[in-house]
């Protein structure tokens, strides 16, 4: 597992990063105090505070977790 910080602050963001990490088939967490919501439900993103940064649980193997992060880039604080 690795963990990044990304922020999802304006909606198109939101659904573009949806839509990008949706295309795979890993477990993924966004993590915000104590929630720790699955980061392919958009109303789940919605659910938590988008003004601050969000921690991004990758649950991959780490060469995956690499690839994927890299394809995060636009996302990534």
């Amino acid at each position: 597992m690795k963990t990044v910080q990304i922020s999802l602050n304006s909606i198109d963001k939101v659904k573009s990063f949806v839509n990008e990490i949706t295309k795979y088939d890993y477990d993924f967490d966004l993590v915000s105090g104590r929630y720790v919501i699955d980061a392919k439900s958009i109303m789940g993103i919605f659910s938590l505070d988008l003004s601050k940064p969000i921690d991004l649980n990758i649950h991959a193997e780490n060469q995956d977790a690499d690839n994927i992060i890299e394809l995060l880039k636009p996302y990534l604080v």
